[in-house]
């Protein structure tokens, strides 16, 4: 993925209203980040559990997006849809997100099991090992067609937000 600036994440929300998008908290560190093994920057509101955003690059601009999930999860091992990484509790969560346009401000909203701290992109190239180690590690297929996974799902994720 391409760097991008607090300007670009601000200006690519979907599914919130400019107002909203000035006041998501962009991390400070953005020049530090591994941007050549990210598909998809995340990151979670510090001020407010519960909260993430994600910004994806798609075509020639970046869509980003404001997620919701319930804070606490379950108390067993669960897979995210994304990255098909195995996580123990709370290392996986059900992130929503309003739809784009006219469905989106009538409340409807699209979800999918994701990694919670929405480092997919790094659990697909094993720059990042979840809780639960090597317990559940996926050896025959290789780190691009995994790469390319985490591309397809996220894609079909964002897809959805604008159905």
């Amino acid at each position: 993925m391409k760097a991008v600036t607090e300007r670009d994440i601000r200006s690519s929300f979907i599914n919130c209203s400019k107002t909203s998008a000035k006041k998501v908290p962009v991390p400070r560190d953005l020049d530090g980040r591994p941007w050549d093994d990210l598909d998809f920057f995340g990151w979670g509101d510090p001020s407010l559990p519960g909260r993430g955003y994600l910004v994806v690059p798609r075509e020639d601009r970046v869509v980003g997006v404001a997620l919701r999930y319930e804070i606490g999860g379950f108390g067993r091992a669960q897979m995210c849809a994304i990255c098909l990484t195995t996580h123990t509790s709370r290392g996986v969560s059900l992130m929503t997100a309003h739809k784009a346009g006219e469905s989106g401000r009538r409340g409807n909203s699209v979800g999918t099991y994701m990694c919670t701290d929405l480092a997919c992109s790094l659990y697909a190239r094993g720059k990042r090992t979840p809780a639960l180690g090597n317990r559940y590690r996926e050896d025959l297929i290789s780190v691009e067609t995994k790469i390319e996974r985490v591309r397809d799902n996220m894609n079909a994720f964002i897809s959805r937000l604008y159905t």
